[in-house]
């Protein structure tokens, strides 16, 4: 990378070195038959030594920190690569193309009849500065962009970006699950979800500090994955208050995919046609199946809400409602599953004593 950095400002000044001795020749600065005669070559230096000093010093100069820059920047482009995919790297360029070429047709009106280092200035800071504003709006529009080069089919699964919400950041599971690789596509962490992350782990009260705090180390650990594409994505909605609002906008404009284990954003983004994966649903698909008249070995661990029922818990953490269950608080038995409640907030699974 290093070597293809400084091959191409090489060419760059090189290039430019060639067009400024071909513009010099035209206008009979340099005369055309400067190489003929020893004399004339001798009477050219002479002329026009100090522009030789300072091209020979910025010769020297690029020299010696031209590697240093290229030593820099080289780590910096690779980690960039790896980062973007095909798709958003050909984005950048066309951004930046669209931004260079924006520069060429601003430049010509602009810049004519001002003086050498005017010129060169001006067209210094209007190519660098539309180039880097038209990879800004590509860096900004990406995920919007995305659509456009996408060929929607309602028979193909695409792997759209996935949006964390705030309370599958702090359950903590979602790492396990992204370490896994069953989540395909990006994930993005919008800034929203931060704030909301920092002003929980700084509220008054104990208990929501303590699960703000284990939202930012779980986010910490998340950022830290190596093969992960991880994303947060600097934007807000100044006119919108609720977070869940937010996050049912951004999965609605980037064609995106909301993950969450909050029961109440599952049926809000259902009635808004935005899809959700909640993890709790992932949960229940991979516990191992109890099915009726199935007997089981429990431990009634309290009393239930009804009357004569007890409590007990499979190891994954699914309620066993035991009918006749009270009376044996603190005991062992062996129950028979009468029915199975599977929803989106859980199991419950209901159980009469047998011995």
């Amino acid at each position: 990378m290093q070597k293809i950095i400084r091959f191409l400002a090489s060419g760059i000044i090189a290039g430019i070195a060639a067009v400024t001795v071909i513009d010099l020749e035209e206008k009979q600065i340099i005369p055309p038959d400067l190489g003929s005669t020893l004399e004339g070559l001798f009477k050219f230096l002479y002329e026009y030594k100090e522009l030789i000093v300072f091209a020979v010093v910025f010769g020297l100069m690029f020299i010696t920190f031209g590697a240093l820059i290229a030593k820099i920047l080289a780590p910096k482009v690779e980690r960039a690569l790896i980062k973007h995919s095909m798709q958003e790297t050909l984005m950048y360029i066309i951004g930046l193309a669209i931004g260079l070429g924006m520069a060429n047709l601003l430049g010509a009106p602009l810049l004519s009849g001002k003086s050498g280092i005017i010129n060169v200035l001006w067209g210094i800071f209007l190519y660098l500065g539309l180039g880097y504003i038209g990879v800004y709006i590509v860096h900004i529009k990406k995920e919007e962009m995305k659509g456009w080069f996408t060929k929607k089919d309602s028979n193909t699964l695409v792997s759209a970006p996935k949006i964390l919400d705030t309370s599958v950041i702090i359950d903590g599971r979602i790492l396990d699950i992204i370490k896994t690789h069953f989540l395909e596509g990006k994930i993005i962490i919008p800034t929203f979800v931060l704030d909301e992350l920092r002003h929980i782990a700084d509220s008054s009260d104990k208990l929501k500090r303590n699960r703000g705090r284990r939202g930012l180390d779980i986010l910490n650990e998340i950022q830290n994955l190596k093969n992960a594409p991880i994303e947060v994505m600097e934007i807000d909605y100044k006119n919108i208050k609720e977070v869940d609002v937010k996050l049912l906008k951004l999965a609605d404009q980037i064609q995106g995919v909301v993950v969450t284990n909050d029961f109440n954003l599952n049926k809000v983004a259902q009635l808004q046609k935005v899809v959700v994966l909640n993890i709790n649903d992932l949960g229940n698909a991979v516990k191992p199946v109890v099915l009726p008249n199935e007997e089981m070995v429990v431990t009634i661990v309290k009393e239930g809400k009804e009357q004569e029922q007890g409590i007990a818990y499979l190891n994954d953490g699914t309620m066993i409602v035991i009918e006749g269950g009270k009376k044996a608080v603190g005991e062992t038995k062996t129950v028979l599953v009468t029915s199975v409640l599977q929803t989106s907030a859980g199991r419950m699974i209901f159980a009469k004593i047998i011995k």
